[in-house]
Formats: C-alpha cells, structure tokens, sequence
C-alpha cells in the first residue's frame, strides 16, 4: 500500500492552485491507485467533518443527443479543489461559500447503473447518485452503450451474485474495447469510451482480482467510500485505475439524502445502520462492510419526513442487522453487556455492547407516532435483538406491520453452533412461541442454509422439521457457498458435495411449499388493508396489485368503488377507480397459495382502517 501523502504533495497535482483556510484536523490523503496505509487503531476519519452535500432527491433522466454532449466530453471538467482531495477534512463556512453549487455544474458524463444483492445495496445505488448529482454528473440512462459511466454494485454473499457480475464485467469490457466501432455502427451513443466501476461488497473481498483483470474496470470502491468516487473517476483522466476499499467505523450517510431510483414507487428503502458485528461463521458482511454502527435518530426522522412529503406511504428500514439499532450518539453510560442490553430469551452474542443508545423500539416508537399514515416494515433483523419492548410496540402500532423475518439458519442445535449463531433450536422455537402470542397475526418469514461444513443427513432432517413446525410465510433458500476471510473459511472444511447440497436444497423448498400455503388460505373470508402499489402484471389492463399488512401480495378488479376518505368530492357518486398509493379494503375470495385474490369494497386510510377494526373487534368481544 502506498503510505499517507503529505500535504505538500498537492500542490505538484495538475489542477491543484487553491486558496483555502482549514481548521485543525486530521485529513486522510489518497493521491495514487491503491488506498493509504491507515493505523487500525482508529477510524479513518470523523463523519462530522465531510463538507455537506445537497438534500435533494430529484433526478433527471433527461437523456441528451451525442452531440450535446460532445463540447463538454471532449475535454476535461473543471480541476479538483482541495475538497475533492481531502473529503474528510473540516471545511469552513468560508470555504462553503466558494463551492460551486450542483445547478451551476454542466454535465460530466451519463450513468448507467446495475445493482446486484440484497435491499442495502440498492439504497447504497441511491446514496451514489446522490453523490454523483452533487459532483455534476446529473443523468441517467437505460442502457449501458448510451453511458460514460457504468456503476456495477456488487455482491459477495454467493458465489452466484459474484459469477453474474463477472459476466457483466465481460460485457462492459467489450463496450470500452470496441467504442470507436460500436460508435461507427451506431450501436454505442456515448462521448467516450465508458469508465467501468465496481462497487460494495465484490468490491471490497476481490479488489486485487478485479483490477488485474485485463484494465476491464477504471475504478474499484468499497461501501463506506463512496463519497470519494468522484475523485477517483478523476484519476482515470489522469491515467490511473481508482481504489479505494477501506471500511469505516464510523460512516453511516446520515447527511446524504439519496436519489430514488424508482421515483414514482409509494415504498422506499431507509438505511437506519451499517455494517454487522455478529461474526456468523458463514458470513462475510462483517468484512465487506465492517463493524455496525448505526445513524442517529434525527437524521432518519428527516429522511422518512421527505419520502411522506414526496408521497411515499410505506418504509423499509434497512440493516444488515436491522433490529440491533443503537445510537450512541447522545449523552449515553457505559454499561456491562446484558445489563441493559436485553436480548431475546436464550440467545447470546460474542459481540460487546460498550455504550447503549436509543435502541431499535425507540426509533420505531418516534417514527410510527410521527407518521401515523405510513406503513413501517424493517430487515433483515436477527433474532436475538427481539425483546419484549419491542414485540409489544409491534402489537400497540398499527403502523408498524406484523411480518417479521426471523432467519433460521438451520433446524439443528450442533450446526447452530459451528455457525455461530448463538442460540439453539429450542430457543429458536420457544422465540416463536412468544412472538405468535403477542402478534397472533404475525407473518414470519426465515433464511436457511443447507449443506453447511459438516452437515449430516440427521441435522438436515432438523431443519426440514423445523419448517414444518413454523409454517413459514416466505423463506430465502440456499445451497452453502464457501466464502474466504470467514470463520468458516480458516476452520472448517466444505465437505458436503454440491449435488448433496441442491438435493438438499430441493427438499428444503418442498418441505415450505406443503406448509406455507396454509396462511394463504386462512385468509380467505377476511378483509385485509392493501396498500396499491400498480398494475398486476398478469392483468395490467383490469387489475390493481399491492400488499397487505402482513406482506402478502393481494390483486383485485380495477373498478370504481366508495372513497371513504372523499379526497375526491368532485365524484357526485362517491366512487372512483383506486390509484397507487391508495389503501384498499379488501376482501379475499381465493388463495393461490402464493398470493391473495379479493374483491375491492372501499378507499380508506390507514388509520380509518384500523379504528374500524378496533371498534368492531371491541363490540364483537362485549357481546
């Protein structure tokens, strides 16, 4: 690695003339194509010191000519200031003053973008163009051969996700090497040829392997360093490939408000935290996205404050261990663990709570009294953070919706153990017991791994007996893929074969299919709250589509009928067709056990529901 750049050095820099007054700090320097050496007893560097960013979550896909772009594509942009160099270096109220705000900025290049994994990474796509935006390059594209710039985000939990990114890669190489034809063909409408960017987790395990792979990729950027991904675009003007992978303690976005990919859409993501310290002997997220922390409450407040003034109606809170949520960022004590950071009964952690803040009931707490109209979901939790504070807070909100994701794993106490997962089957069993008692309502839905280090046919018939037991609502099911860096990975030994493995994994998902079908239809005479969230797919012309409170997916006719909410006066009947964003009353007919069929009675909110239904459960329960 290269070694920390002193400040002197800027100043031999091409575009490097500046005039600016810095406050003491520390300032964490990378000038060349592979990231600074960095003391690990420290954070790289303090969240209160990065120069603000726009609060705007507007984005034009306005889609210029060719040749509009060509004056500006042709030669270089405006030179880097020093705030291009030092992100993370305190910038004064003067040095505000003389940044050039994003509306005077031309253009820089068009995106195109490809994410891969799960929900975080989607919003951490978000959280890019945001970045993006503020540094000019304020447009998006549908297709790769129309863009000067190609973000791939990646995932490194399977071996899967990260084949089909290399296949990607394969494709984005081709276009870079073939521009000036494809651009003589006219199967390529960009002003040069494209700069290849790989992001997240991919690109923190396999840096070294993705950047010696024949120049395929300009720029490599981890996922808590992605507010220095203009800068590193920069370097590849310069000649150089861009990298930089290190993981933060203490990064989080808090004041970035991200770009909606899907702008129109009623549901949004809301990261809450980052990162997880749970160290399951499988996993890799705690070395692709290092230690949890978590954003304070005020800033998530703010974020899910604009999504309802932009017409948002349900959120998904998002962490890769949602419900361990712990902002320590007021005036909190010390305390010992298990003091009073109560876990679920019978489960553990070999992770240290060494200061505790508003836990993840007070956040639910502040957002569903704050935003009585909006749905609230949250994943992927683990099923220690459930204590009873919280399960009673799910039962007392009717915002908040009763579907719960309680990740399994496995059905058996021995692999429990070489995972790490600190809890056995029968606390697992006895967690839902408890949780179906408080939510009798509840959908839970689980992960499960088969064909772990070790795994004999007799666990695996645990966890075929687990899922019988549950009766799970949905369930994500994978064959085990050995992951580097892991526990895992330096202790055991991946010995079961793969076709064990996929035999396995069939009969997994044929153990959920004879079991999951009976919530289905046990909902079929009841009435259900459904937020509407477009056209079903299967009858785009005739039906509407969207999910009820328990997160099943429910579809009915697109007619008119009675809006209770008269938010349409101007309908002498009192009917209209719903729209998206409506919630619905409506009442099942038939289950395909996979999905719900209903017939549509009123437009109603989502408070009006639920008062309703408290009512009437009160007169049926005096009688």
């Amino acid at each position: 690695m290269a070694s920390l750049s002193p400040l002197s050095s800027l100043c031999i820099q091409p575009h490097s003339a500046f005039r600016i007054k810095i406050q003491t700090c520390r300032c964490f320097l990378s000038l060349y194509s592979r990231p600074p050496l960095i003391s690990k007893s420290r954070p790289p560097f303090p969240l209160s010191s990065r120069y603000p960013l726009l609060s705007t979550r507007s984005f034009s896909s306005h889609l210029h000519s060719p040749g509009s772009e060509k004056s500006s594509a042709s030669k270089l942009g405006p030179g880097p200031g020093l705030p291009h160099f030092i992100g993370q270096a305190f910038v004064t109220s003067e040095t505000q003053q003389d940044l050039v705000s994003a509306s005077s900025i031309p253009s820089r290049g068009r995106i195109y973008h490809e994410t891969y994994g799960c929900q975080m990474n989607i919003n951490d796509m978000e959280v890019v163009l945001s970045i993006m935006k503020k540094s000019g390059y304020s447009e998006v594209v549908e297709d790769p051969e129309s863009a000067e710039i190609i973000f791939i985000n990646t995932c490194a939990i399977r071996d899967n996700a990260e084949q089909k990114v290399w296949q990607r890669l394969n494709y984005f190489w081709f276009l870079k090497r073939q521009w000036k034809s494809n651009v003589a063909i006219g199967r390529s409408q960009s002003t040069h040829p494209p700069k290849v960017v790989v992001l997240g987790c991919m690109a923190e395990r396999l840096k070294d392997k993705i950047l010696d792979s024949d120049k395929m990729v300009d720029v490599v950027c981890g996922p808590d360093a992605y507010r220095d991904l203009p800068r590193l675009l920069e370097e590849v003007d310069y000649g150089q490939r861009g990298i930089n992978t290190l993981l933060s303690l203490e990064e989080t976005y808090a004041d970035i408000s991200p770009v909606r990919i899907s702008s129109n859409s009623v549901t949004a993501f809301v990261s809450i935290m980052r990162g997880c310290n749970n160290m399951c002997s499988f996993c890799i997220v705690p070395f692709t996205r290092g230690r949890e922390r978590s954003r304070p409450v005020e800033s998530i407040v703010r974020e899910v404050g604009e999504l309802w003034r932009e017409g948002v109606k349900e959120v998904m809170l998002l962490g890769q261990n949602v419900n361990s949520y712990n902002d320590a960022s007021g005036d909190n004590k010390d305390v010992e663990p298990g003091a009073n950071w109560r876990f679920s009964e019978g489960f553990s952690s070999i992770s240290k709570v060494k200061n505790m803040g508003l836990r993840f009931s007070d956040l639910l707490d502040r957002l569903s009294t704050e935003f009585p109209e909006m749905r609230f979901r949250f994943t992927s939790p683990h099923p220690k953070d459930f204590p009873n504070e919280l399960l009673s807070l799910m039962r007392d909100r009717y915002n908040i919706c009763k579907s719960i994701h309680l990740p399994a794993q496995t059905g058996s106490t021995t692999v429990l153990e070489r995972m790490r997962r600190g809890y056995t089957r029968e606390a697992y069993l006895d967690l839902v017991h408890k949780i179906r008692d408080i939510l009798p309502d509840v959908g839970i839905s689980s992960d499960f791994i088969c064909g772990f280090c070790g795994e004999t046919e007799e666990e695996h018939a645990e966890t075929l007996s687990l899922i019988k037991a549950v009766v799970y609502d949905m369930s994500y099911m994978f064959a085990y893929s050995m992951r580097e860096k892991t526990h895992a990975h330096r202790n055991y030994v991946d010995d079961v074969p793969d076709d064990v493995k996929q035999r396995r994994l069939t009969e997994l998902i044929e153990a959920f299919r004879e079991s999951t079908g009976q919530h289905y239809d046990s909902k079929i005479g009841t009435i259900q709250l459904v937020l509407v969230e477009g056209p079903n797919k299967r009858a785009p012309e005739t039906e509407l589509i969207g999910k009820s409170d328990r997160g099943h997916r429910v579809s009915f006719v697109n007619v008119p009928f009675p809006d209770n909410e008269g938010s349409h006066s101007g309908n002498q009947a009192g009917e209209r067709n719903p729209k998206i964003g409506d919630y619905v009353e409506v009442r099942i007919l038939r289950s395909t056990r996979a999905s719900l069929f209903g017939e549509a009675l009123a437009i109603t909110s989502l408070s009006n529901f639920h008062n309703k239904s408290d009512i009437a459960l009160f007169a049926t329960s005096s009688r």
